[in-house]
């Protein structure tokens, strides 16, 4: 039997939204909160010290947001995944948030048991971008950001493949994917095995994270 828990540090400068996050996630029986911070230096800090798997990152706090701090942390800990949460909707901060290296954009009003879904997808390198309005966000940042390729692909992407790669973006699973796309889950997984092959990529954030990088989906 596995006992371990996925290891969560809260970043907040709101303690009332610390606590509520850490009553939600010590109630699950594979997850815990091993550390708060109220400011972007402090994250800094007990990230270096914990090494948290999961962090949940607000935007806005004092001496360092939490923009910079997932810069800082993920230059350090690359394989610490950051969530964005915040009640700050915007295009700068979705854009901004994912090229800092986080895995994911949630809104504070995001129910628990959603939340708790965003952790474990996190901790397995998933994209976590689930909510309608992160959505429409993300869709408009692909319109408007229309860079060339920076990353080197091995070959280019099949029509489908860009279709399973804009999929991913929206953070949709394996089973999600294939239904919209009206193609088997094996198949899916096959197209997500050959995105991450030309791109040379870790996982399925890397690849998602090269794609709004350069553009590609839209």
């Amino acid at each position: 039997m596995n006992n371990y828990k996925i290891r969560v540090a809260l970043a907040d400068d709101q303690p009332l939204v610390r606590e509520g996050f850490r009553y939600v996630i010590n109630a699950q029986p594979d997850m815990a909160v091993f550390g708060e911070a109220g400011d972007g230096h402090e994250i800094i800090a007990l990230a270096k010290k914990t090494k948290p798997d999961v962090i949940l990152m607000d935007v806005q706090m004092p001496s360092c947001s939490g923009i910079e701090a997932t810069k800082d942390i993920k230059s350090i800990l690359p394989d610490t995944k950051i969530v964005i949460l915040t009640t700050f909707d915007t295009e700068e901060y979705v854009f901004e948030g994912i090229r800092a290296g986080a895995v994911g954009y949630l809104l504070k009003d995001t129910l628990p048991e959603e939340l708790i879904d965003a952790i474990r997808a996190a901790s397995k390198g998933e994209a976590i971008f689930r909510t309608v309005t992160a959505a429409k966000i993300i869709s408009e940042t692909f319109r408007a950001k229309q860079q060339p390729y920076t990353e080197e692909l091995t070959e280019p992407f099949t029509k489908r493949e860009l279709e399973v790669l804009q999929q991913m973006a929206y953070g949709l699973r394996d089973e999600e994917i294939a239904d919209k796309l009206f193609i088997s889950e094996s198949t899916v997984k096959t197209h997500v095995h050959r995105i991450l092959q030309k791109w040379n990529a870790q996982d399925r954030t890397q690849a998602v994270v090269f794609a709004i990088r350069n553009g590609i989906v839209k």
